[in-house]
């Protein structure tokens, strides 16, 4: 038995199956951003909006959330986001629990991915205030959207947001079923960074917040 065969063929296994980064924010210390995250806004010169980790007794899975929880605007054309370059994503899979706690103008929010910068990525978000789910492209600092679902009627609290970007297809499924697909298209085509998004005056809690990468 050649050994060396056998030792490459054991590396070529370990490789294959998913990457997984999870991030369930209860080791981040308080009132702080998690390591290599960091705060902006697309549709203005200043992150305004303040993101935190917050101990939230109701969380899902432990007390550690990542809340934004003054927006300080209330300017429709204006996206608040927290995200990160240290995963670079393309294709695969990322999930998210969310839960709206206010906002006039918007509510809700969701993950993004392929970020190349703050006014390059996708969207995916829940908003209760439309009742529905919208996936959308930003480009150049523009929001497009790809598609949207009819009115979805859901009790308040905590809900799991996923999407799954495979090829030329995107899925956005909630609590569990999914809700919509749209054609990705190749307007952000090159992989990027993965965090989240909220609208205008939208602040939102979010947490275990996972990537997985095939």
């Amino acid at each position: 038995m050649n050994l060396g065969l056998v030792i490459v063929g054991i590396l070529v296994f370990l490789n294959v199956g998913p990457q997984v980064q999870s991030w369930d924010f209860d080791a981040v210390p308080e009132g702080q951003l998690p390591k290599g995250w960091k705060v902006e806004a697309t549709g203005q010169d200043k992150p305004t909006a303040q993101w935190a980790v917050k101990i939230n007794e109701d969380a899902p899975l432990g007390p550690g959330v990542l809340q934004l929880t003054t927006t300080n605007h209330s300017e429709r054309g204006v996206y608040n986001i927290c995200w990160t370059k240290d995963v670079s994503f393309g294709e695969g899979q990322i999930t998210v629990f969310l839960k709206a706690h206010s906002g006039k103008i918007d509510q809700g929010g969701g993950p993004i991915w392929r970020v190349q910068d703050r006014n390059n990525y996708y969207i995916a978000r829940y908003n209760p205030l439309e009742k529905n789910v919208s996936i959308h492209y930003v480009k150049a600092g523009r929001r497009v959207m790809l598609g949207y679902t009819g009115r979805i009627e859901l009790t308040d609290g905590w809900h799991i947001l996923k999407i799954s970007h495979n090829r030329e297809r995107i899925r956005a499924f909630l609590d569990g079923d999914m809700k919509l697909m749209v054609n990705a298209g190749d307007y952000i085509p090159k992989p990027g960074g993965v965090g989240l998004w909220t609208k205008a005056d939208a602040a939102t809690s979010f947490d275990n917040f996972t990537v997985i990468k095939p």
